[in-house]
């Protein structure tokens, strides 16, 4: 799964793709420019790099998606946690609150995702 591992500058570039696609290459090279200040070879450099992970497809000058956005969040997320806290969530989530408190309807939510995927065995 280590196409799934992106640089900074390819999870840029995939976050341009991932608001715009399908996009036509030119097209994509002149949002690149705006968005990131990039200049068309930085942005086919980055662009054969991210295709060469399977993240996306080039077919006559169209960029498509083939890996979608919360798959790639999904494998950066689990690799987090699994490198720096040990597989544990509760680790996690105890060093991303830090000293902040949650508010009734962020603690309320969070009740509720842990029910949604509470394993009942």
């Amino acid at each position: 799964m280590d196409e799934l591992l992106l640089s900074e500058s390819e999870y840029r570039l995939m976050d341009v793709i991932w608001k715009n696609a399908p996009v036509e290459s030119g097209k994509l090279v002149k949002l690149c420019e705006a968005e990131l200040s990039w200049k068309k070879s930085t942005t086919y450099t980055m662009l054969r790099r991210v295709m060469a992970k399977g993240m996306v497809r080039n077919d006559d000058s169209l960029v498509s998606v083939l890996i979608p956005r919360d798959r790639v969040q999904r494998f950066e997320s689990e690799r987090i946690v699994s490198k720096s806290f040990g597989g544990s969530l509760p680790s996690f989530l105890t060093a991303f609150l830090g000293d902040r408190t949650l508010t009734d309807s962020e603690a309320d939510e969070l009740i509720g995702l842990i029910d949604k995927y509470r394993n009942e065995n």
